[in-house]
């Protein structure tokens, strides 16, 4: 767990970065052999909605643009927050089998998605998925978001009201 903490700690940096920029604190790193090999944060506005720029497919956009040995099937993707269904999807096929996420993501989580029964691509597929990591210095950064008076982004929403009800 000790391991999973110490990159956890690079993606909350990650998220930091997002929030002081305005936007949604998600962040992400890969680690592939001790090493991190890419990382991505959430590029998002306040008032432009951009729902492909998630800090899990600007990670793994690094990841690939990079001319590198990287065995893809052995990074681990740390996430400040679940990775979305289009994330995850994304990220299996890709090769990533192994998940690590501080915060669940209570309204579009994609690391429940049934492998067992879809299609042959999916199906067989032996995944690792390691939840609640440092989930509360995550959850304190989805708070300070939803709470800003500047959030539009996803207000309202179910994922909203669960964050600022959590203790």
């Amino acid at each position: 767990m000790k391991i999973h903490k110490k990159f956890m700690d690079e993606a909350l940096q990650q998220a930091r970065d997002a929030l002081t920029a305005g936007d949604f604190p998600v962040g992400c790193v890969i680690e592939y052999n001790g090493e991190i090999v890419a990382s991505g944060r959430r590029r998002h506005s306040f008032g432009k909605v951009n729902e492909i720029d998630h800090a899990e497919i600007t990670a793994l956009r690094e990841l690939l643009a990079v001319d590198t040995q990287v065995e893809i099937d052995k990074v681990t993707v740390y996430s400040t927050m679940e990775p979305c269904l289009m994330c995850f999807s994304t990220l299996l096929v890709n090769g990533v089998r192994r998940f690590v996420f501080s915060y669940e993501d209570a309204m579009g989580g994609g690391t429940n998605l049934p492998l067992p029964m879809l299609s042959p691509l999916y199906r067989d597929l032996q995944i690792t998925i390691v939840g609640s990591v440092l989930r509360e210095e995550s959850l304190a950064l989805f708070k300070t978001f939803f709470s800003s008076s500047k959030c539009q982004y996803l207000k309202n929403t179910l994922l909203a009201t669960y964050t600022l009800q959590q203790k």
